[in-house]
């Protein structure tokens, strides 16, 4: 079996690349910006979710009682950029996560040169991050851009 294109339908279908925020006051912006790439299967798929860690060498799984699912998840930049962004560069998403990985790999691009540090860039990090679909969000658009420290 050619894992790498495994991983890469399998994440077309239970994958979610996310940009999260958090207000943080002693932040010059107020805001901290969070990318995490993650993996959900139902508890009897705990084995898949550990081949997958295996797999990208890197991440945590926990347990959601909430959901009773299994989360595979990267949240250091540096490994997102190491393992995730590489990944789906060699092995290309064709459905509707695409657009979500141009997105999250350019802010993520950003995050690297320091921009989301930058009162403006992180206004531009903000718009992509919300064409992103990851679900429920903690905080509106109109809201972050609000809080941005000006």
């Amino acid at each position: 079996m050619d894992m790498n294109s495994y991983v890469t339908g399998l994440v077309e279908g239970e994958g979610c690349f996310c940009i999260s925020f958090n207000l943080r006051t002693k932040l010059n912006t107020n805001i901290e910006v969070r990318p995490s790439f993650s993996i959900s299967q139902n508890q009897k798929n705990l084995e898949l979710i550990k081949l997958i860690k295996n797999f990208f060498g890197c991440g945590a799984i926990r347990y959601s009682k909430h959901d009773r699912c299994y989360k595979y998840e990267i949240r250091n930049l540096d490994n997102l950029m190491k393992t995730v962004n590489i990944h789906f560069q060699n092995y290309p998403l064709i459905g509707s996560k695409k657009h979500d990985f141009e997105n999250f790999t350019l802010i993520c691009k950003m995050m690297k040169s320091n921009l989301h540090k930058n009162k403006d860039q992180l206004e531009k990090i903000i718009d992509l991050a919300y064409q992103i679909n990851c679900g429920k969000r903690k905080y509106q658009k109109s809201f972050l851009l609000k809080k941005i420290a000006k």
